[in-house]
């Protein structure tokens, strides 16, 4: 049974009780300027990860997921304002001195991106690209860092991995670049992963393999990974939490197997009910979410979903609080969705504790 306002469990999801936290962020803000309109792209976002765990960011296009990884790492352009707190192993990262949050970039945190092809220097043969990134953060020199390089080839089972060392990335498929990507994100041993969208332009066979190689060298190393996505699918399968932003904050924050079992918050519901099934019938309209994200700049009062929400009334003119309404779930809607009677309320994901891999 849902819990009432006035006995909300706590309000941020970062104070989950247990040992302290890989990374803890709190009431993360980003803003922007740009032609006298002020963009809000993240508006105080607060989640937790552990150590050793997949957290998923899950959202439209728009809706701040990269935003907010890269400002873990300072890789925003200075007209960003960022306030709020990121705390890595009890470490602030908001507002580090460039210094040394560039030290710690490969070596603590590390992240893979959209797109392998622009990731890459073309110029570059791969290996000279592995091994620049391996002595960057080791004093080992040329010789073993050309042999660590290979080995991390292997780790990230590209085939022929001494052949491919000398040869330049568009020798090779989408799915073997992500790979080289992969291996240069691991050159520093890092101990959280932030892989943004990093199967998003691979076919879908292509996908499962990048999955699970990032499940087994997160086992095998003992990283934690925070995986951006739009594929619920993806989160649902793979990640222990999952975090649901719209408009530039989490309105939904729960272990995969809660969230996805009981649904509460109308556009999680309007995600899940997007995603095409293979059951539907042949040439049957997809199902879409009415409307539009909302301008970063102009931004309704109140419930950000409410323009496109079919359970919205006017109450929803005043911003619901996020909070922890069940032990464990936390989400931001006057109008949470229940548990249709007998069933799960959800559509796919694991058990109540967690992804099923």
């Amino acid at each position: 049974m849902t819990v009432e306002r006035d006995e909300v469990l706590t309000a941020d999801p970062a104070e989950r009780a247990g040992a302290a936290a890989l990374l803890e962020v709190r009431d993360l803000r980003i803003r922007f300027t740009r032609g006298g309109r002020r963009v809000h792209a993240v508006n105080g976002l607060s989640y937790r990860l552990d150590a050793g765990q997949m957290l998923a960011i899950i959202g439209e296009s728009g809706s701040g997921k990269s935003v907010s990884a890269r400002a873990l790492l300072g890789l925003l352009p200075s007209s960003a304002e960022v306030s709020g707190s990121a705390r890595f192993e009890g470490t602030e990262l908001i507002g580090m001195p460039e210094r040394e949050i560039r030290r710690r970039r490969g070596r603590d945190i590390a992240m893979v991106f959209q797109d392998p092809a622009r990731s890459l220097n073309p110029t570059m043969r791969i290996g000279a690209q592995i091994t620049e990134a391996i002595r960057a953060h080791s004093g080992i020199g040329r010789k073993e860092a050309g042999e660590r390089a290979v080995e991390l080839l292997k780790l990230v089972r590209l085939p022929a991995a001494e052949r491919r060392f000398h040869e330049y990335p568009h020798q090779l498929s989408g799915g073997m670049r992500q790979r080289v990507v992969i291996a240069i994100a691991l050159a520093g041993e890092p101990r959280l992963l932030i892989a943004d969208e990093a199967t998003t332009a691979l076919d879908v066979t292509t996908q499962a393999q990048i999955m699970q190689l990032l499940v087994e060298l997160q086992e095998r190393l003992g990283m934690a990974v925070v995986m951006i996505s739009h594929d619920l699918g993806l989160a649902a399968s793979y990640a222990q939490h999952v975090v649901v932003m719209y408009a530039g904050r989490a309105v939904e924050y729960a272990s995969a197997g809660r969230l996805f079992g009981h649904v509460r918050m109308p556009y999680t519901r309007a995600l899940l009910g997007a995603v095409p099934l293979l059951e539907r019938e042949p040439h049957a309209p997809l199902p879409v979410i009415s409307g539009q994200p909302p301008d970063p700049a102009a931004i309704p009062k109140g419930c950000a979903f409410r323009p496109r929400c079919a359970s919205a009334t006017g109450r929803c003119e005043q911003a619901p609080p996020f909070s922890e309404h069940e032990p464990g779930h936390w989400w931001a809607c006057w109008h949470p969705a229940e548990d249709p009677p007998g069933g799960s309320g959800g559509g796919g994901g694991g058990g109540e504790d967690g992804a099923t891999r």
